[in-house]
């Protein structure tokens, strides 16, 4: 659309506010990690291997990037409004047999169907290029994935409070309540934004051919993924160079891991101030140029000597920054090759994302062992972030070329 609609809060016959698109995304990203802290206490209440309650996380994530294909391509199909409705009552369903389940593999077969509640940050970000061209989009985008950064540095802490009070089954009821709360406000606020496609799915995949050989598509995709690259594998790298590197404890690596969190939530802000004023490209391209600078420095001082736990966290708050001013402006960028398959697309990058992202996470833990150092996951990070500003100059001379 080039006319921005009209947005009445808590009215469904218009599009949804801001504050429920962030919410949307918010309990996906809580419903991910606010349990961790009690993955002990559930490997006792199921007798269950430790190693194995942790296979809550991985196939949430592996069910989670499997979602965002589909779920963009059936909200191209059917609409934004009632793939969200039933992904948010899903996950609400699939959150109280977490809770009641008998067994640990029952709770992990529930666990998975929790993942459906993807479909908030993948038809959030739809959404959002449904109602503003692509530079407005990404402004709102960067606001909408705010609560991805907030959420990740608190939830855990939450769900500690709430082990030790009331036990581990007490964080899934806090989701179930918010999921009701949301499934709620989506009801009341969330218009349709999105025409529904015609004709039948076979028709409709044999659209998307023209998606795929967009060269600015992939260019896109490619610097979202490369950038957010780079991130992935300090998560898999960060608390083996924290802990065995630096000698932090739990308490101090809590502290310094939050550094990148809080760059990306600045990074966002910045997103959603400046990419109608300076393009989204531009802004991917600095954000790119950002991270990669962080992690020139951080070789540097440690090749300087200087290797310290505060060199090494505070250059991720460059990397955070510069995934917050990527990500969302990559996205719009994604949506808006091809707007009538903005759905399909925002799946599709999500999963290219993730997919590529959890590969780099499990080099990084690989890769960093003996008397190494944190020097592996530098280097893993420089070379992503280089990567990522290539694809983004490539994506904008292909852009001056031609268009598609």
């Amino acid at each position: 659309m080039t006319r921005i609609p009209a947005v009445r809060f808590l009215d469904r016959a218009t599009p949804p506010h801001i504050f429920t698109l962030i919410v949307l995304t918010g309990l996906g990203a809580l419903s991910m990690n606010v349990f961790l802290p009690s993955l002990p206490a559930m490997a006792e209440h199921f007798g269950a291997d430790y190693r194995l309650m942790q296979l809550s996380v991985a196939l949430y994530l592996a069910v989670n990037a499997v979602l965002q294909i589909v779920v963009g391509p059936i909200s191209d199909r059917y609409g934004r409004r009632p793939v969200l409705l039933w992904g948010v009552a899903i996950f609400l369903v699939a959150t109280i047999g977490c809770i009641l389940a008998p067994s640990v593999e029952i709770f992990l077969a529930f666990r998975m169907l929790q993942a459906v509640i993807v479909v908030g940050l993948v038809l959030g970000r739809a959404v959002v290029r449904d109602m503003y061209p692509a530079d407005q989009a990404a402004s709102q985008i960067g606001y909408v994935t705010m609560g991805m950064a907030v959420v990740p540095m608190i939830g855990p802490a939450i769900g500690g409070v709430l082990d030790e009070t009331l036990g581990w089954q007490a964080n899934f009821w806090m989701l179930a309540a918010l999921g009701a709360l949301v499934l709620t406000l989506t009801w009341r606020d969330l218009g349709e934004t999105a025409a529904r496609g015609a004709g039948t799915f076979a028709e409709q995949f044999a659209e998307y051919p023209e998606l795929f050989r967009s060269r600015r598509f992939w260019g896109y995709c490619m610097a979202a993924s490369l950038a957010s690259g780079a991130f992935f594998a300090y998560l898999g790298g960060a608390p083996y160079v924290g802990s065995e590197v630096f000698g932090l404890s739990a308490a101090q690596l809590g502290l310094y891991f939050g550094t990148a969190a809080l760059g990306y939530f600045f990074g966002n802000w910045i997103t959603g101030r400046f990419s109608v004023r300076v393009g989204i490209n531009s802004m991917i391209l600095w954000g790119t140029i950002l991270s990669t600078a962080g992690l020139v420095l951080s070789l540097v001082l440690f090749l300087m000597g200087f290797k310290t736990a505060f060199v090494f966290f505070g250059s991720m708050t460059f990397v955070g920054v510069g995934n917050g001013m990527v990500l969302p402006n990559a996205t719009s960028g994604m949506l808006s090759v091809r707007p009538h398959l903005a759905g399909t697309a925002s799946g599709l990058g999500g999963a290219i994302t993730i997919g590529g992202g959890a590969v780099l996470s499990a080099v990084a833990g690989t890769l960093l062992t003996g008397d190494s150092g944190a020097y592996p996951l530098i280097l893993i990070m420089l070379a992503t972030s280089v990567l990522s500003v290539f694809a983004i100059l490539y994506t904008i001379r292909r852009e001056r070329q031609v268009v598609g």
